[in-house]
């Protein structure tokens, strides 16, 4: 048994010492790989130098380079500095533990653009209560994660693009070297994760270099939008160095360019918010590896919010000029699509609608297909709950990334959320956190079913079952069969037209 008061862990690159909180053991900046910095940049982390003694662990590090203020508003939070010094995690693990317990590793969303591992929201304490490990993780994003020029080719020997990608993997490999060290079990890690972390976490199983790094995954409120072909990041990448001044330029004078100089920059020089597809990561599209089942086995949760339109007008998405669009090129049939809401009156509506299900819905019935396909278990989610105080603030139900605190159960910690919850919000939380914290434990082929105030089973067998998390943003839990189905059913088949609403 480990000393409750002592937080200290020896791991394969050196001993650290964390910090005690509530009886959670914490170790906050652990490096996983070696500062992708200078020639280190645009290529694959590097391992970290072993250090001697006792190394300090009670702060977190510093995120990768973006906009604080967006993040702020949108990201969960303030996020503190930067620096394309940014690859660490943070252990939380119940202090006194005994046998080696399940493993929780996430992935922060915001659009590869945004977000840290440190965000309140993230904060792995109350996870940790119910005895499982938390692993919350850093990565490069934006023209750091991700970015092709001809510069950089037979650089390596292989071809890589998606360093983000790649960053993440490290982090997994990290945890499959020391998480023993923190009471964890390596042969139990859930990988989860929201938005863009979802996305990483559909893209891990789709990469070849993802194969048995992880056992168990949740996605919540991955998207549908296509991956970035290699070819077009190539020409992204000529573009972006030409705007530098960089007509011709060598790889030298690309890792010269001040790191804080990408965030900034607008379109059309701005990311695209999936990764790059046709390098050594990702060969295939991730959509494509689903679509054919060869994505890799193991359990799988997935499900996404209520409103999530909302993200989308955020970024200056004209829902209702989504559906005028159809009207005028008549696609998807607009005919059908009515049939398919009925009811709904309005193109906002409508539009907010149909762009919810085809971006983000749909996902969850393409892996639940997929995952039949190659005899994993799926479980379904629609989360729908709304605090309390807030249903006319969040009218059209949950928006995207409101599912977050109740998954950590940090209601308390998040903004703005804090501010107002009350105990039956609380409550909900709690309950939702718990069936999180039972997938980790005992999702399997083998197990069929997860225990929560309802009886949640998994899609097997061609059933197609769904748990309603919040009932018309209200606290209650509802088993669903065949949920959306048609509608579903015809978006899969766009899905695999390619055709989308762009």
């Amino acid at each position: 048994m480990v000393n409750p008061t002592i937080p200290l862990a020896d791991t394969v690159q050196g001993k650290l010492i964390g910090v005690v909180e509530k009886d959670i053991h914490i170790w906050r900046g652990i490096p996983y790989a070696a500062p992708p910095v200078g020639e280190r940049r645009w290529r694959a982390p590097q391992p970290v130098t072993p250090w001697s003694g006792t190394r300090q662990a009670d702060t977190f590090s510093r995120a990768s380079w973006q906009d604080i203020e967006y993040c702020k508003a949108l990201g969960g939070g303030d996020p503190g500095a930067f620096s394309e010094d940014c690859l660490y995690l943070n252990v939380w693990s119940p202090a006194g533990r005994r046998a080696p317990l399940p493993v929780m590793v996430w992935l922060h969303g915001g659009g590869y653009t945004l977000g840290a591992a440190s965000l309140p929201p993230y904060d792995g304490l109350a996870l940790a209560k119910r005895e499982v490990v938390v692993v919350t993780v850093n990565y490069r994003l934006g023209h750091l994660g991700f970015f092709a020029h001809p510069a950089l080719e037979g650089e390596s020997d292989e071809c890589v693009n998606n360093f983000a990608l790649l960053d993440q993997i490290a982090a997994l490999r990290w945890v499959q070297e020391n998480i023993a060290a923190f009471g964890g079990d390596p042969q139990n890690v859930t990988l989860f994760g929201e938005s863009a972390g979802a996305r990483s976490v559909l893209s891990l199983l789709a990469s070849p270099k993802g194969n048995g790094l992880f056992h168990k995954a949740i996605v919540q409120s991955g998207y549908t939008l296509p991956d970035t072909p290699r070819e077009i990041a190539l020409e992204n990448g000529i573009a972006l160095a030409g705007h530098f001044g960089l007509q011709n330029a060598t790889a030298e004078q690309l890792r010269a360019i001040p790191a804080e100089a990408f965030w900034p920059l607008g379109a059309p020089y701005k990311i695209a918010p999936t990764p790059i597809s046709g390098d050594a990561v990702l060969p295939e599209p991730m959509l494509d590896v689903f679509f054919a089942a060869k994505q890799h086995p193991v359990p799988l949760m997935i499900g996404s919010n209520s409103d999530e339109a909302s993200v989308m007008a955020v970024f200056g998405v004209d829902l209702a000029e989504q559906i005028q669009k159809l009207r005028r090129e008549r696609r998807l049939g607009l005919g059908l699509i009515k049939l398919l809401y009925p009811g709904v009156k309005g193109d906002e509506e409508l539009g907010r609608q149909v762009c919810r299900d085809m971006a983000f819905t749909a996902l969850g019935y393409v892996v639940m297909q997929a995952q039949q396909r190659v005899g994993e278990p799926c479980w379904r989610y629609w989360f729908d709950y709304v605090a309390e105080a807030e249903h006319d603030t969040y009218a059209n139900g949950a928006w995207h990334g409101n599912e977050v605190p109740y998954v950590f159960d940090t209601l308390t910690l998040a903004e703005p959320a804090r501010d107002y919850v009350n105990e039956n919000d609380l409550a909900f939380a709690a309950q939702v956190a718990d069936y999180w914290v039972n997938f980790a434990r005992h999702a399997s082929r083998t197990c069929d079913t997860l225990h929560g105030p309802v009886r949640w089973p998994a899609c097997i067998k061609g059933r197609d079952r769904l748990l309603r998390i919040g009932l018309n943003k209200r606290a209650g839990f509802k088993i669903e069969n065949r949920f959306m189905r048609a509608r579903l059913a015809l978006f899969k088949r766009v899905m695999t037209q390619h055709v989308s609403l762009d």
